[in-house]
């Protein structure tokens, strides 16, 4: 399931450079060329640049490439690391089921209410959010198969 997950979140990432790369170049061929900046490419590359990242962040998670400070687990046996490994995933699941799945729909759910769009492209604004919640599942996801299988990815 991990490898799956893994190619189709790697797939959506691509997609999106992809796209912020076609927005930023028509913004700059439109305002170095044309003489005339196109309104809506910057708000498609910011709103673009906020998905990469947060997405991104779930996809470096269940790499284990995320930022780590590793003191600690080379001086514990295995069985230690083990325990050790556990726990902090289990820290993460928590910060990625309040702060990203319940604050993030939380977010989404009351810009959704209050109708709030984005001023060039008319975008809701709840779609925008949409991708806290979806990171803090992948996360979750992520992290439980970790808890599940300790001894693959241990350092």
């Amino acid at each position: 399931m991990k490898k799956s997950l893994d190619k189709i979140l790697g797939s959506i990432l691509v997609l999106l450079m992809a796209f912020i790369v076609l927005a930023v170049l028509w913004q700059v061929f439109s305002r170095y060329v044309m003489q005339n900046p196109s309104s809506v490419t910057e708000e498609i590359a910011r709103y673009l640049m906020i998905w990469i990242g947060i997405l991104g962040a779930a996809y470096a998670s269940g790499q284990q490439e995320h930022l780590a400070i590793n003191i600690l687990p080379p001086k514990l046996n295995e069985r230690n690391r083990i325990r050790l490994r556990i726990g902090i995933n289990i820290l993460i699941m928590l910060f990625s089921l309040f702060a990203l799945i319940i604050g993030g729909g939380n977010l989404v759910y009351i810009s959704y209410l209050l109708g709030q769009t984005s001023a060039a492209l008319h975008l809701p604004l709840s779609v925008v959010y949409a991708v806290l919640p979806i990171s803090g599942l992948l996360i979750i996801v992520y992290k439980l198969n970790e808890v599940f299988n300790p001894k693959k990815y241990l350092v």
